[in-house]
């Protein structure tokens, strides 16, 4: 099945690649590898703002990891020009905006990893590191990138 037909079965609509607010490029190829830069949650538009372990819930925070995923797809479909192309999503990095006392770090990183591997089944699965941070730009509870290799 193609990831389209899967996306389209999951309501999923790829938005446009985000506009850099800083020094850098939304993606590098190297090979047969692209790198994505970072990519904050958002909710309606806006950067989704809290902390983990005070102002959000895991349920929550799981949702920000996938609309996170959501953005990065639209910027690996701008890079791969077809994401039927990709061959293996590699690794994931998951920032989470959290307090000093907060634990569960996987538990919302879960929320992207467990979209990648809906959308692409095993080739989805990937290697991951959940971390803990004392804050992130705009405030913003979770910010994601990843490391993907196309055929």
């Amino acid at each position: 099945m193609s990831i389209y037909t899967k996306l389209q079965q999951l309501d999923i609509s790829l938005p446009p690649v985000a506009v850099p607010v800083a020094a850098y490029v939304p993606f590098v190829q190297t090979g047969n590898l692209i790198f994505l830069s970072g990519q904050i949650a958002k909710k309606n538009g806006q950067a989704w703002v809290g902390q983990l372990g005070a102002t959000i819930s895991v349920e929550d925070g799981k949702l920000a990891a996938r609309a996170a995923i959501v953005d990065l797809l639209g910027t690996l479909h701008a890079a791969t020009g077809n994401l039927d192309r990709v061959k293996r999503i590699v690794k994931l990095t998951s920032l989470v905006n959290s307090t000093s006392v907060f634990t569960d770090h996987h538990l919302v990183t879960n929320g992207a990893s467990e979209l990648l591997v809906e959308v692409f089944g095993e080739v989805g699965a990937h290697a991951r590191a959940a971390l803990g941070v004392a804050q992130l730009p705009f405030g913003a509870c979770v910010e994601i990138d990843l490391i993907a290799e196309i055929e």
